[in-house]
């Protein structure tokens, strides 16, 4: 276990959905010496202080991890670091590719040449399902930054920084979910479905940020770590949220599965089951730190999906998350 109320930590992204939930969870329960909130965007930090992110042990950062002398600087005296900062939205990143590898890759690679450079002991990317054979620009970039978390393992060795990685489904109500999307169209009487077949993994803010917490405690370095979590389809979605609207089938976007994985085939060969998890381990034999003995193997050809998940979130359930 992490002495937390001794550790000095940066969240990049700190200003997003993830990133106040942890904040607040960290404040709460957690208690850290120091916690810096890394973001670009002056206006959502300025609403979070007079909203009541005033706490003494909190300092606000402006810098694009884009900047990586500027990230350089907020990592000094850092111990802990979750990478949260992304462009995380298919549409954008298709129309604007540029930027988004500008952004989840080359922002990726500050963050872990910032955290080399500093000695930051762990460091934690937050990635997605989308990541698991992406189609869309989103998803491979996202890939990559999972592969540039595991790989830097090697800059590092046995005894420097660990990297390592935490990957999900769809947040239940962050911004730009179809969650804040259904209930905005709720007013006009019709939601907009891309497809009624259309499956998806959830998981609460809450839930998130205490899965990241405890990852990051047990990370040997190397790994990506998945909870198992529930499925839902779109129309038991829709009719959580708005049983009274029409649906209006607009047909998938660019870039749009119809289910999501989070655990491919070919990667199930070095993951292994854990009571409430998986840890996808590295496949290079050069590192060794993550030989984990814990949990057991995945049988063969097993893939971790939406659309095959044993576990599915009611209309009860998701209407409690929301309220």
């Amino acid at each position: 276990m992490l002495n937390w109320n001794k550790l000095n930590i940066l969240i990049t992204g700190g200003t997003g959905s993830f990133g106040k939930k942890f904040i607040e969870v960290m404040l709460k329960e957690y208690h850290p010496a120091r916690l810096c909130i890394y973001s670009r965007d002056e206006l959502k930090q300025h609403e979070m202080l007079m909203g009541g992110f005033d706490h003494p042990s909190l300092r606000y950062f402006i810098g694009d991890v884009r900047d990586a002398e500027r990230m350089r600087r907020a990592m000094q005296g850092i111990d802990v670091v979750i990478h949260a900062a992304a462009l995380k939205q298919v549409p954008a990143c298709e129309y604007n590719p540029m930027e988004a590898i500008m952004t989840n890759v080359m922002g990726s690679r500050n963050v872990i040449e910032a955290a080399l450079d500093t000695d930051v002991k762990r460091v934690i990317c937050i990635s997605t399902d989308k990541a698991v054979n992406p189609i869309n620009l989103y998803g491979s970039t996202k890939l990559t930054a999972e592969k540039l978390f595991v790989q830097s393992n090697a800059y590092s060795g046995d005894t420097g920084s660990k990297f390592s990685c935490v990957r999900y489904g769809n947040l239940v109500g962050s911004r730009g979910s179809v969650i804040p999307l259904f209930i905005e169209q709720r007013k006009t009487g019709k939601l907009t479905v891309t497809d009624k077949r259309m499956t998806r993994f959830w998981i609460t803010l809450d839930q998130g940020v205490h899965f990241v917490i405890r990852c990051m405690e047990i990370m040997h370095g190397g790994e990506v770590f998945i909870p198992k979590i529930p499925s839902m389809n779109i129309m038991d979605l829709a009719a959580a949220i708005a049983p009274e609207c029409e649906i209006e089938n607009i047909g998938i976007r660019p870039g749009e599965k119809l289910h999501e994985a989070m655990i491919s085939v070919d990667e199930a060969r070095q993951t292994r089951e854990l009571e409430d998890m998986f840890v996808v381990t590295p496949s290079h034999t050069w590192w060794k730190q993550a030989n984990w003995s814990e949990g057991k193997p995945l049988p063969e050809n097993y893939t971790y999906s939406s659309e095959v998940n044993t576990e599915w979130l009611t209309t009860d359930q998701l209407k409690a998350y929301i309220a």
